[in-house]
């Protein structure tokens, strides 16, 4: 038989045990449902930002020849460092999604450069059979047209990749029953600028960072409840943000603000630009540092809805003219 100490040992261990569990449900940063099942990511908070840019007066058409990693940083492990790179080399793949999210595709029209010669060679290939097998001179523009091209380049990359750049902890233990957590956080950092093609003139520019969480929780036991009998539990979860979704969201901010930083500057124009201008003071706001990223969604959310009334308003008066 236990004695009543002995039981009320392991009823506190169940109580962190339980309490930590449901922590880790509760948490933002805790580890996603697992699933074997290839899903759609959900969308991120950026993304809902460049879904509600209201349409532009004209599209504009542009072109990404790269967006790279300029860290030249390696991952570093526990062990040393590592042959893989810190973030994702796929940068320009995520910056061409976060173009065509822009106002629901409505803001830019983005041409391929990224794998230039590939398009090249299946043009060509295309020409030779053409010539070949249906004895084209000059070769019907209908079914090869010109190929689109750009009024403006987009540059810049990764420039900043630094980890540890918040970390700590806590924990406790009484009677050999104890729990901890441990919270680090990384910070990604990317640059964008837009180039006039014509006069080679940096248009604009934007710098935009993504911090990256990672939190672990644990408790542990460690007590002899009675004689010759040892209770040992551990019990622990860790969550990292991924790196990929940061960065994502760091390129889809840059985009958003290279979005407003034109129309700021008067490069290009909102279809309706006096019901935008909440939207307008909103982005000024922020880029001055009065409002913090996360009072800006529900700023942009209202700034949309009155955008969208005041579209309403004036169908409602033309009908009404009619």
């Amino acid at each position: 038989m236990r004695s009543f100490a002995e039981k009320g040992i392991i009823a506190a261990l169940a109580l962190v045990l339980s309490g930590c569990m449901s922590l880790a449900q509760d948490g933002r940063s805790t580890l996603p449902e697992q699933t074997s099942l290839a899903h759609f990511p959900e969308q991120t908070q950026t993304q809902n930002l460049l879904h509600q840019l209201p349409g532009p007066q004209r599209k504009v058409s542009i072109a990404v020849y790269g967006f790279n990693d300029q860290t030249g940083q390696f991952r570093a492990t526990n062990t040393g460092q590592t042959l893989s790179r810190a973030v994702t080399q796929g940068a320009g793949s995520i910056l061409v999604k976060a173009l065509q999210d822009a106002g629901n595709r409505k803001w830019f029209t983005v041409v391929e450069r990224e794998r230039l010669d590939n398009l090249l060679k299946e043009r060509q290939i295309i020409g030779e059979m053409r010539r070949r097998y249906l004895g084209e001179e000059e070769i019907d523009p209908n079914a090869l047209p010109a190929l689109l091209f750009a009024g403006v380049l987009l540059e810049g990359g990764i420039v900043g990749y630094d980890t540890n750049t918040v970390t700590g902890g806590a924990g406790a233990a009484f009677l050999g029953i104890g729990a901890r957590t441990e919270y680090r956080q990384d910070t990604v950092t990317v640059y964008l600028r837009a180039v006039s093609v014509r006069t080679g003139e940096v248009l604009t520019n934007v710098q935009t960072s993504k911090t990256i969480a990672s939190q672990s929780i644990g408790a542990s036991a460690y007590r002899f409840v009675a004689f010759r009998e040892l209770l040992e539990a551990e019990w622990g979860i860790t969550a990292n943000e991924p790196d990929q979704v940061a960065l994502q969201q760091a390129v889809e901010k840059a985009v958003y603000g290279l979005v407003l930083e034109g129309v700021e500057l008067g490069l290009w124009r909102f279809a309706d630009m006096e019901a935008t201008q909440a939207l307008m003071s909103t982005y000024r706001a922020e880029r001055d540092g009065v409002y913090d990223a996360s009072d800006v969604q529900e700023a942009v959310r209202l700034a949309g809805s009155l955008t969208a009334l005041k579209v309403v308003e004036r169908e409602d008066d033309d009908d009404e003219g009619l």
